[in-house]
């Protein structure tokens, strides 16, 4: 008699705990990244629209795709990959960040019927990832070597096309490619946004914006004396500290004991003496500028206004290092033996008003290392997001220069790939072939959705491209057709100066592929129910505890979908940081 059978069932996981597996579970994942890319898929392209996020008593305005996949908490835990993959398109290559969530999501959707139609997901991740491989290595033979100067402008305009401030581009554009080249020259390239600072002032108009090749940052914290002080100084002695230069009672540091009350005066006096010697070295080394990160009171304020220094206190990290960097100094930690050699130069110091705040120049400088980019504008949120654009432009520029060559963009790569694809998909047998006519169809997202922004015809101008493609694949020039925002119907994007650096598409595709696979490897979801702890349950309640975090990823997972593999009605796979 076979016992085993009559043995009850070992129960390892917590009673309540959610297991979600099989088909309808990677539908449910599916259609969860479905639900995230409709969330950005408005933003993409010149005539994408901006999303508003409000978090708590702060509201967000930005088509950036980066910047709304942060500020929306995906509960959904399947469907935070393709919050990752937008984050790692911005961090390695700044751009493209809404076209790696589409694309992500439309092979997902593609492959969706396939699924339910009973092919092996573990066959599908093998070729696509052998279909991936494929379309990087076309994009890399469509890659074009030009005009370096040429290239870095047409690229950050491209950067700046679907931004807020596009129709600035012209004032940007230039900006941007002097600050990359300047780090490039000096190879500093790949610390970019560490010598490149970008500074906001609100007020004005965008055209006021303004590249300082130098550093630039906002007038500290000063005490009285500070207006008497000389504002503006030709090749001036510039002393990087991080000591404090105010009055500090000794009662503070150490214990003193006197005799007699005549000898507290003694005391006093040598306070004094301590400060007075720190501040007699800062002028006897031959300095005219003292910048500090720590505080400078009242004392040492007055006294150097009195002998002709500037000096600035509270002086924020990045802009010391900056300055520091710029003019050749190093910032010392002790007032003792200072010298000349420990100082560092520039051409040009002036204080000088720009809107409603003060600003302190560095201009001229002996390495010109770094740049600061001054933004004007009139509301907070418009500068914020021409901001996250400028971020952008440089990130696209220095990948640019990295790469040394370009493709056209306008979904002229997206359809060329898309074709060879297609023709790829004939010479395979069986199920594969499917499988990458699905990859291929998948592509044609980003000119699709550049339509429908744009308001024209996708239908009409999809069917234009697939024929120059594919009929007209000898001719040289094919490859380059694709979306006309400005006059519809379809144009030689590389001839009319749309170019993306040809690892930008790289890295989307890699991206989408690898954000596909893992969606595709996901057969079951385990999800332990929240804790009977008090305390814990009170922890959870808080925004972003992880027990809301899960009981929301619970309640998702839960509605409508791993049963039937559909979501339900109503469902919200993203909930605003500052409510539900």
């Amino acid at each position: 008699m076979n016992r085993g059978g009559m043995q009850p069932g070992i129960i390892i996981l917590r009673e309540g705990t959610d297991t979600s597996q099989g088909l309808p579970q990677l539908v449910s994942n599916i259609n969860a990244c479905q639900a995230v890319a409709d969330a950005v898929r408005t933003t993409l392209g010149p005539r994408g629209m901006d999303k508003l996020v409000a978090a708590g008593s702060k509201a967000t305005i930005s088509n950036d795709g980066a910047t709304i996949m942060k500020l929306l908490e995906i509960s959904h835990p399947a469907a935070r990959t393709l919050v990752d993959i937008s984050m790692s398109q911005d961090a390695s290559v700044g751009d493209g960040t809404t076209s790696v969530v589409l694309l992500a999501a439309e092979i997902l959707t593609k492959l969706k019927a396939l699924v339910e139609e009973g092919i092996s997901p573990t066959r599908m991740i093998q070729t696509i990832r052998k279909t991936g491989r494929f379309a990087v290595e076309q994009v890399g033979a469509l890659a074009v070597e030009t005009d370096r100067e040429e290239m870095l402008l047409k690229c950050a305009g491209t950067a700046l096309n679907s931004k807020l401030i596009s129709s600035h581009r012209d004032l940007f554009a230039p900006m941007v490619v002097s600050a990359v080249t300047k780090l490039h020259e000096a190879g500093n390239v790949d610390e970019i946004m560490d010598w490149v600072s970008i500074k906001q002032i609100p007020g004005g108009d965008v055209r006021q914006s303004f590249l300082v090749e130098g550093v630039a940052f906002k007038k500290t914290f000063s005490y009285a004396g500070f207006e008497q002080m000389t504002k503006k100084f030709e090749n001036p002695k510039i002393l990087l500290l991080n000591v404090e230069l105010e009055l500090k009672s000794e009662k503070e540091n150490a214990e003193v004991r006197i005799s007699s009350p005549k000898d507290y005066q003694s005391i006093v006096e040598a306070e004094w003496q301590v400060i007075y010697d720190k501040l007699d070295a800062c002028i006897d080394c031959g300095a005219n500028i003292v910048l500090s990160k720590l505080p400078i009171g009242d004392l040492a304020t007055q006294y150097f206004a009195d002998r002709g220094l500037f000096c600035a206190g509270r002086v924020a990290d990045g802009d010391m290092k900056r300055v520091a960097k710029a003019t050749n100094g190093s910032i010392q930690t002790t007032t003792n033996g200072l010298t000349e050699s420990v100082l560092g130069t520039c051409g040009c110091f002036e204080e000088t008003q720009v809107g409603d705040e003060r600003f302190n120049l560095f201009t001229e400088c002996p390495s010109s290392l770094t740049c600061t980019i001054v933004l004007r504008g009139g509301t907070e949120q418009f500068i914020a997001e021409s901001e996250r654009s400028v971020h952008d432009a440089l990130m696209v520029v220095k990948r640019t220069i990295t790469s040394g060559s370009v493709v056209a963009g306008g979904g002229a790569v997206e359809m060329c790939v898309a074709n060879s694809l297609r023709r790829r998909a004939l010479e395979i047998e069986g199920k594969e072939q499917m499988i990458v006519a699905a990859y291929a169809k998948a592509l044609e997202v980003i000119p699709r959705q550049l339509c429908e922004n744009a308001g024209l015809d996708a239908t009409d101008v999809l069917a234009a491209l697939r024929r120059k493609h594919f009929v007209e694949e000898g001719d040289e020039n094919a490859c380059w057709y694709g979306v006309n925002i400005e006059e519809g119907g379809i144009t030689n994007t590389f001839d009319l100066g749309v170019w993306e650096p040809s690892d930008n598409k790289m890295n989307s595709f890699q991206a989408a592929t690898e954000a596909a696979c893992v969606i595709l490897s996901i057969d079951e979801t385990v999800i332990s129910p929240r804790s009977q702890d008090p305390a814990a349950q009170a922890t959870g309640q808080m925004g972003g505890g992880a027990g809301a975090m899960m009981g929301n990823a619970m309640d998702i997972a839960n509605s409508g979908g791993p049963r039937t593999g559909q979501m339900g009605p109503g469902v919200s796979y993203m909930k605003g940081r500052g409510g539900g």
